[in-house]
């Protein structure tokens, strides 16, 4: 995966007439931006769209961006948001990171393109908008991209109390970033009454949050979930414990009013210690907050009491998420005679014994892939189910399901026959990674999976009529989603 550097943002002097020409040149509402045109794209990146979340902005909602004189240089790709490095994720310690990159056809418009915001993932603690080169959905589809950072960890989820916002100033970032889109998408060909949100992981989480949002209304007309349900869970530290992406304001404040990290005893103090010494306690603020003016209410709540904006929505997974994790969670191989142990300690004594009893052991001599296919339908598979049921009719689903895409993780031990369709497979498909080698049949599934998301950013609907299509290479058709992933039990649970 390609990731940008961090740099310093200059101002660059470029002829003002090439505004009219060849299109390197755009006039936003802040300023004129210049960047990069070749003959089927045009690419800008960097383009601040709120002011620098430092000093006092550090826990504040975005403020405005002030406006600059001449053209500045939008030929590099937004930098990192500050991060630990995970996952082959860069470390980063840039603060100053609340930008968006713009791709677009090269070719002029006189009717204005869809436009597609992409929230990427990361568990709310890593990723940024430049790892996805959005060339494949821009040029194919005749639509303009827009991918946007957003502050992570300790920086965008911190809470503390009486400071306003707290727990959600990363969601406030996206919504800042959306009304860019409405004030400026325009001037690079797109129609800002045809907008789709979509993301993955962290980013599908987002979806949820910002369709649960009153401040989002009428930002966005469509949505996609990929791999992040509203009621995405994960376990917790005690067996049969579920954690929820979700968090009340409360209970985030109490948290950073108990950090005490580096003697700080107010607020103050803690806007003015490094970076460095804050990203030593990024990963234990993960989870955004409701109860704030970003996010009133839990998704989960909204979700089921029909809280939800009411536009289009696609809401997916892939077929084997939780295998990554696994991998993580359990490097080394689980005997099958340690399979019943295992699983009461994942899922509790008695529900333990049903999981044994209803994934029975295959007979590799090694039960993680059992445990696996488990863990993702009780905590990927059939919420997703679950938002797909309650959103009604305006919904389509699909499911990814090609056990044979390579890693895009680097490092990870072998796991019993495979990854399979891993959590985050399906985006080699729908943004280019370079170093990642696809078959024939990848790439046609590919060509088609661009073609649906393009088709629901154009018109609402991806182009199936199944409730859930499977897509993997030569072999793309409905599924029997809710009972290949035994939703039936797991809503019993």
């Amino acid at each position: 995966m390609a990731s940008a550097a961090a740099m310093a943002l200059a101002l660059v002097q470029v002829p003002v007439a090439r505004a009219d020409g060849d299109g390197r040149v755009v006039r936003t509402d802040k300023g004129l931006v210049a960047g990069t045109v070749t003959s089927t794209y045009r690419m800008f990146g960097s383009i601040p769209f709120a002011a620098a979340p430092l000093g006092e902005n550090r826990w504040r909602d975005p403020q405005p961006v002030a406006g600059w004189e001449g053209v500045r240089d939008a030929t590099k790709p937004a930098p990192v948001c500050a991060q630990t490095p995970q996952l082959g994720e860069q470390a980063s310690d840039v603060e100053d990171c609340l930008y968006l990159n713009v791709t677009t056809p090269a070719r002029k418009t006189v009717k204005p393109r869809p436009v597609m915001v992409w929230i990427h993932g990361g568990g709310f603690t890593n990723g940024n908008a430049s790892q996805y080169d959005a060339r494949w959905l821009a040029t194919k589809n005749d639509v303009v991209v827009v991918s946007v950072n957003y502050r992570l960890g300790v920086f965008g989820f911190f809470g503390y109390p009486g400071v306003e916002g707290s727990g959600a100033f990363g969601l406030a970032d996206q919504q800042a970033a959306l009304r860019w889109v409405q004030r400026n998408a325009r001037a690079f060909g797109g129609d800002p009454r045809n907008v789709t949100i979509f993301g993955e992981s962290a980013g599908g989480v987002s979806v949820c949050a910002q369709l649960a949002s009153p401040r989002s209304a009428g930002l966005f007309h469509k949505a996609i979930i990929q791999s992040g349900p509203c009621g995405l869970t994960s376990p917790g530290q005690r067996p049969g414990e579920l954690v929820s992406f979700w968090k009340p304001r409360a209970e985030v404040e109490k948290q950073g009013a108990e950090l005490r990290l580096e003697g700080c005893r107010d607020i103050a103090c803690l806007r003015g210690l490094e970076v460095a010494k804050l990203l030593k306690v990024h990963a234990a603020f993960a989870s955004p907050a409701y109860d704030t003016r970003a996010l009133p209410i839990s998704p989960l709540v909204a979700q089921n009491t029909g809280r939800l904006h009411r536009v289009p929505v696609m809401v997916g997974s892939t077929h084997d998420e939780m295998t990554l994790y696994l991998a993580l969670f359990e490097p080394e191989p689980v005997a099958d005679s340690a399979f019943p142990a295992r699983a009461a300690a994942m899922f509790g004594a008695e529900l333990g014994a049903q999981v044994v009893a209803r994934y029975p052991l295959n007979g590799n001599g090694d039960a993680r892939d059992e445990l696996a296919a488990a863990l993702t339908d009780r905590s990927f598979a059939c919420p997703t189910h679950e938002t797909r049921q309650r959103l009604g009719r305006r919904v389509a689903g699909y499911e990814f399901a090609d056990r044979g895409i390579p890693l895009i993780y680097p490092d990870l031990p072998p796991f019993p026959g495979g990854y399979g369709a891993y959590h985050a497979s399906e985006l080699p498909l729908l943004f280019e990674f370079a170093d990642l080698p696809l078959t024939a049949g990848q790439r046609e599934l590919s060509e088609y999976m661009v073609a649906a998301w393009g088709r629901f950013a154009r018109t609402g609907q991806p182009g199936w009529r199944a409730q859930v299509q499977s897509l993997a290479a030569g072999a793309v058709g409905p599924a029997d989603f809710a009972r290949d992933h035994q939703c039936d039990f797991w809503g019993q649970q």
